[in-house]
């Protein structure tokens, strides 16, 4: 007979996040390259610390140079990619820990994909509104250019398709608010997710 572990002697996510003083929640920021995601993150990654939260951002640049610097940007690849980001979030979501991820994840497909596998109840979905022109013009890492140049293929937004979502819980038009503002719209609809008190 096979020796079975009892599953019971590990701390619960409840007791952990009873240790932390918060609600564990996934924050799921999606929008087009150039959007305001990762600014969108980083301010609220600030303003929740700032009020004694404890959180991980997870985006593309500390998801792809690490667990996923396997994969390339085929769909396939972009599925997996979010499969595992959900994953991820899981443990995270186990530990206590607020995560806030930023990433294109650009179909509804996707982002069900990840909902289900993390959980309705524990995913908060962030659209960030901004129009194609905007995020060509503002171009941080100057991949709107290499694309309409040709030497990037399959970029979202310009040879890939992105789906507005239809099941976002709230939407951020970056357009239209200020980054300040865009925070604050954030943080409001957030904190009543992830206060204890």
């Amino acid at each position: 007979m096979p020796h079975i572990h009892p599953t019971d002697i590990y701390l619960t996510r409840s007791d952990k996040e009873a240790y932390l003083h918060q609600n564990a929640k996934v924050i799921w920021i999606t929008g087009l390259s150039g959007s305001g995601k990762s600014t969108l993150a980083s301010g609220l990654e600030q303003a929740l610390a700032e009020r004694g939260f404890f959180t991980q951002v997870l985006d593309g640049d500390n998801i792809r140079s690490g667990v996923n610097n396997n994969l390339g940007f085929t769909e396939e690849d972009r599925t997996e990619n979010i499969r595992r980001i959900a994953e991820v979030n899981k443990l995270f979501l186990n530990c206590g820990i607020i995560t806030i991820n930023a990433f294109i994840s650009p179909t509804n497909n996707i982002r069900h994909m990840a909902r289900e596998i993390i959980g309705t109840e524990d995913f908060v979905e962030i659209f960030v509104d901004a129009p194609i022109e905007l995020c060509i013009q503002r171009d941080p890492k100057g991949l709107y250019k290499k694309a309409l140049d040709g030497k990037i293929k399959n970029f979202t937004g310009i040879d890939a398709p992105f789906d507005i979502p239809d099941d976002a819980d709230l939407t951020i038009n970056t357009g239209d608010l200020s980054i300040e503002e865009g925070i604050k719209k954030a943080l409001k609809y957030i904190i009543e997710h992830v206060n204890k008190d």
